[in-house]
């Protein structure tokens, strides 16, 4: 189907540095499906979206989209897809409309289909009342909107967002997954998007892969990744990390809680009855006079399932690879 992504054993490494961006990665994206890639600066997303796009080459491994090889047919590949990367490509020295008509005129519109393809896509994105501004005097949030607007010029089966909210005001960024939703909802356009941000992807996509260091370390929709980490978190801060290490001890050895997290001078559980386990925590710590600074219990949210398989917050910088 024209609207899937297939992908097998992918990796990506970096001549310069010898820098393995992506390894071995594999995923599918049904058509219609709103799927997300969930990761830190550095996990390896926007290499592969680079890959998926034709924009570059994989190491190894088999990519398909829109049931084209990417490699072998990547300009047949680009007749089915939109795509926003996090650099926009637009001309400061031209209006808004007349990118619009100039990226009509690349997928060959005739002068009245571009007109009102332009007119429809300006109304979308909320630009009709900029529309013959240049965009050099555009704010960001509108640069991205246009942004968007050029992707969809050919009513793409594929539209791949490469961290498209990045820097927005929340305004801003609410419109534009409004629209994201409206347009994988009623158009059924698969949408392929790259964030940093959990609530965005709490928010939108129907499955999530998490990817980290070029990995992909967990896959699921949003409930189903929620649950790997049980039904509740019990989160603890202390005065310091001496503290947060002796309570961790206790607390394994104790009430065998083996699913604990240490950050520093906080201490995060695991745990199946939050209400229950709290008072036993406190009980035990208070026994062995570990004072606590605070402490509540919470449902998870996908930065604990990060913190959980990574040992790190997902907007925490991990140092490592530099390719997106």
């Amino acid at each position: 189907m024209k609207g899937t992504i297939e992908v097998e054993h992918l990796t990506k490494t970096f001549k310069k540095g010898n820098v393995q961006a992506v390894k071995d990665v594999s995923f599918n994206v049904k058509e219609g499906e709103f799927f997300a890639f969930l990761g830190p600066n550095g996990a390896g997303k926007s290499t592969t979206v680079q890959i998926l796009t034709t924009l570059i080459n994989a190491s190894s491994g088999k990519v398909e989209v829109a049931e084209q090889d990417v490699i072998q047919h990547p300009h047949e590949v680009r007749k089915h897809i939109g795509v926003a990367l996090q650099e926009t490509g637009i001309d400061p020295s031209l209006t808004g409309r007349e990118m619009l008509k100039l990226q009509c005129g690349i997928f060959g519109f005739n002068k009245e289909e571009a007109s009102k393809r332009t007119n429809e896509l300006l109304e979308v994105v909320q630009l009709t009342e900029s529309a013959d501004r240049i965009c050099g005097n555009y704010s960001g949030g509108m640069r991205r909107r246009l942004d968007l607007a050029l992707t969809l010029v050919n009513k793409p089966k594929i539209l791949f967002l490469d961290e498209p909210t990045t820097g927005l005001d929340p305004s801003n960024r609410k419109s534009i997954w409004e629209y994201l939703e409206r347009l994988n909802k009623e158009e059924g356009t698969t949408i392929f998007l790259t964030t940093q941000y959990l609530e965005e992807a709490d928010f939108l996509a129907d499955r999530i892969a998490i990817i980290d260091g070029g990995k992909i370390v967990a896959e699921g929709t949003p409930p189903e990744l929620k649950s790997q980490i049980g039904n509740d978190l019990i989160t603890m801060d202390f005065t310091s990390e001496k503290e947060t290490k002796q309570a961790m001890e206790i607390l394994n050895e104790e009430l065998e809680a083996t699913d604990l997290v240490n950050k520093g001078q906080q201490l995060v559980m695991y745990v199946q009855d939050g209400t229950k386990r709290l008072m036993e925590v406190v009980r035990v710590l208070d026994q062995h006079s570990i004072p606590i600074q605070s402490i509540n219990v919470d449902s998870p949210t996908l930065d604990d399932i990060f913190l959980k398989i990574t040992g790190e917050g997902i907007g925490e910088q991990k140092g490592e690879v530099k390719h997106g």
